[in-house]
């Protein structure tokens, strides 16, 4: 199996130690929202969240916000971004039928599919107050508006599903949509809600969008290059599932005409023999398919980088200033060099 190149890759450390109290106190308002009567609801969402992950989404919408100068909404905000995403991850692994995230059996594995989705509806219900909380009906359409895309892009994927001869700018378009556009939003929110200008606002935008696209680029790349036991769940899956992804674009679109017939056989149609998964890798490696899209990543992760330039002119030129800055900067390149 071939293996995501070793780097001195960036971290997210500065970032999360610069707001590690804010998010003790979004942590703390996750538990407090995730309350209810029915003792299922915190029991099932409570499973997701104390995974862990990265809480990337809420970092953004919290350093957004720190960026121009804070705001006492950030908290409720952040929050409300966290459960969207864990809403669409219930919704995803029903639909996907996964049995296993970030390390864990997932919900729907341990609790069923119904249980699953609906909880996921209680998150979406709960974001959706705190969004109203803020007062910024501007933020509350932002957030809303990605929440629709969210849902166009799973669909979409749904449609590619099985057909490796897709375009690339299909694939794009969905990752886009399924992926980077929450990351876009909440970075923006954040920088919204405290008051930023709209270059400013643009400017966080355009900076989570491209992260987005970079991070499940290298998630696509990581599904047929990573070891399970580093990805937290089921190395291939994608292959199953028959995901149409950036690397099997690539090599198909080079592939041999027995090649294809292999990828028709797999991914389109469904019919997987024993083997077939080492066969797929073997046949990315041959066209170099995981290290161009790692390629791809990184040219994503730089326009992220690149997307910063447009703080500069703000008002909060301060020590703080520059050192979120360096902050979301490693964020971005760690988006295109991650192994988890």
């Amino acid at each position: 199996m071939c293996a995501v190149p070793k780097t001195t890759a960036p971290s997210l450390a500065p970032l999360v130690d610069l707001l590690a109290d804010d998010m003790q106190q979004v942590n703390a308002r996750i538990v407090e929202r995730m309350h209810s009567d029915v003792p299922l609801v915190p029991k099932l969402a409570g499973h997701l969240i104390a995974a862990g992950g990265k809480r990337l989404r809420p970092l953004l919408t919290l350093a957004g916000a720190r960026m121009m100068g804070g705001s006492a909404h950030a908290i409720g905000l952040a929050t409300a971004v966290e459960f969207i995403h864990s809403a669409t991850l219930l919704h995803d692994d029903v639909i996907d039928e996964s049995k296993l995230r970030r390390g864990r059996d997932t919900a729907n594995a341990l609790w069923g599919n119904d249980a699953s989705v609906l909880v996921g509806d209680f998150l979406f219900a709960r974001a959706f107050e705190l969004m109203v909380e803020t007062g910024n009906i501007s933020v509350l359409g932002q957030l809303s508006r990605a929440s629709a895309r969210i849902t166009e892009g799973e669909i979409k994927q749904m449609t590619i599903a099985g057909m490796p001869d897709t375009p690339a700018a299909d694939y794009l378009d969905v990752i886009q949509n399924k992926t980077a556009i929450l990351f876009a939003a909440a970075a923006a929110a954040g920088a919204e809600i405290a008051g930023g200008s709209e270059a400013s606002v643009a400017a966080m935008h355009d900076y989570g969008l491209q992260l987005g696209m970079a991070f499940q680029i290298m998630d696509d790349a990581m599904d047929y290059a990573v070891a399970a036991s580093t990805m937290g769940k089921n190395t291939g899956d994608d292959f199953l599932d028959q995901k149409i992804t950036l690397p099997v674009i690539l090599a198909y679109a080079d592939s041999t005409q027995d090649e294809r017939d292999f990828w028709h056989r797999t991914m389109r149609d469904g019919q997987f023999a024993e083997g077939d998964f080492a066969v797929a890798v073997g046949i990315l490696e041959r066209y170099d398919a995981i290290n161009r899209s790692i390629s791809a990543a990184g040219g994503y992760a730089s326009a992220a980088e690149a997307a910063l330039h447009g703080l500069h002119t703000t008002q909060n030129n301060t020590a703080e200033h520059a050192h979120l800055h360096d902050a979301l900067v490693a964020a971005a390149q760690f988006s295109a060099h991650r192994q988890t």
